[in-house]
């Protein structure tokens, strides 16, 4: 079974991130995600953007995931 930890890593490794919380119970995630490459994209190019950098694990791994994105720009505001 995959962790929320291993999923975190798999993010990190395609995407640069400036702030990442994943959790989960192994099937099902929620990821906070703040990364400087969704400045100019709306919420669905940016989530695009994640399903990226996960690439395959997607569909094999990880069954369902959650997020919420973020500029830095826009996580500073929060």
């Amino acid at each position: 079974m995959i962790t929320p930890e291993q999923v975190k890593r798999y993010i990190e490794d395609g995407l640069p991130c400036d702030h990442l919380e994943v959790s989960g119970d192994g099937q099902h995630f929620e990821a906070v995600i703040v990364s400087p490459e969704f400045r100019g994209k709306n919420m669905v190019q940016q989530h695009q953007r994640v399903y990226q950098a996960l690439g395959t694990r997607m569909h094999a791994e990880i069954h369902a995931l959650s997020m919420k994105t973020f500029t830095p720009e826009d996580w500073a505001k929060r």
